[in-house]
């Protein structure tokens, strides 16, 4: 277990389908191979949600129901708090002199995400230098390894510019990270126009019961233009294919299906029927493990407590190795 692991997500809301086909998965197989931590990102979220603080302090817990139900083990991954290692923002603080304004400006990712929120001169501070952010949680754990999808690319390559400019500056302490990318593709939304989100209302989450997926299901985007079920049907762009090739296991059906559906003769209603049946076969177990943690939460949080304990113990040492390397540790001991 040479590589070490950072990955995680914000707390802004309960996870979905869209993170379990990609993210989710992966942490789960790779916290057998690899030194693991998962970070509940608190202080992240905060930055585009500092007037609705209770919205990240409720979903801490709905967030670790999610990580612990799908099988991330707390005894071999270590999850935690990010707002609970003060460490981490120390580390920030010595980072944000390392970079230029207009380096921030021009992170490919911060200026998609600012797009998006309709941010321009009036974007927080906190929201602007949040890879820098992460670039301290990445170094604090000497992380080697941070899954990511292609988005975020931007995001590992200021870290290691943080890297090396720290290391030629004052001392080689800091580790250079590599993304480790998804082999599946990000799943759109329920609409198809999207990506899945709660805030776009087109997501399926991992706590929703059976009534809720059928219902949903049978609002998913399919192709406009099959009227009747005689008519030939588009598999191309067509939401409920999509989703039954990132969950149905079986392969051999579902191209039985798109060859039906693309020759005439198989319905939408079919269709979605059959799709609702795969994704509770696929959840049913998840929802099941969600409900017996959940009945006690207390214990949920003392996992998120002894994982952040832990994680406070790697993050002060390599904030003390900066400090050494800085010239600012004046009373070592």
């Amino acid at each position: 277990m040479n590589d070490i692991i950072l990955t995680g997500d914000r707390p802004t809301g309960c996870l979905h389908l869209g993170h379990l086909v990609g993210s989710l998965q992966n942490r789960v197989q790779l916290q057998h191979t690899y030194k693991q931590y998962v970070m509940l990102a608190d202080t992240q979220a905060l930055t585009d949600n500092a007037d609705n603080p209770s919205k990240v302090r409720n979903n801490v817990l709905e967030v670790a129901l999610d990580y612990l139900s799908v099988g991330i083990n707390p005894d071999i991954s270590t999850i935690f708090i990010q707002s609970q290692i003060p460490e981490l923002a120390e580390l920030s603080m010595y980072f944000l002199n390392l970079v230029t304004l207009a380096r921030l400006k021009r992170n490919p990712t911060i200026k998609n995400e600012m797009q998006q929120k309709g941010y321009d001169e009036n974007v927080p501070a906190g929201f602007l230098t949040y890879p820098v952010s992460q670039a301290a949680d990445i170094t604090g754990f000497k992380a080697t390894l941070v899954p990511v999808g292609e988005d975020q690319i931007p995001i590992i390559e200021q870290t290691n510019e943080i890297v090396q400019k720290f290391n030629t500056l004052y001392s080689e302490v800091l580790v250079y990270a590599k993304p480790l990318l998804s082999s599946t593709t990000r799943l759109a939304g329920l609409d198809g126009k999207a990506k899945m989100s709660k805030s776009l209302n087109n997501a399926i989450f991992l706590s929703d019961e059976p009534d809720t997926i059928a219902k949903k299901v049978m609002s998913m985007y399919t192709d406009e233009n099959h009227l009747k079920v005689s008519d030939p049907g588009k598999i191309e762009g067509n939401m409920v294919f999509n989703y039954l090739d990132a969950f149905d296991k079986d392969a051999i059906k579902v191209l039985e299906l798109k060859e039906h559906y693309s020759c005439g003769g198989l319905g939408d209603v079919v269709l979605k029927k059959y799709l609702i049946e795969v994704l509770n076969s696929v959840l049913e177990p998840i929802r099941t493990s969600r409900k017996e943690f959940a009945k006690d939460s207390s214990a949920v949080m003392n996992i998120l407590k002894k994982g952040s304990e832990n994680a406070r113990i790697v993050v002060a040492k390599t904030l003390h190795e900066v400090k050494n390397a800085i010239g600012v540790n004046y009373f070592k001991k």
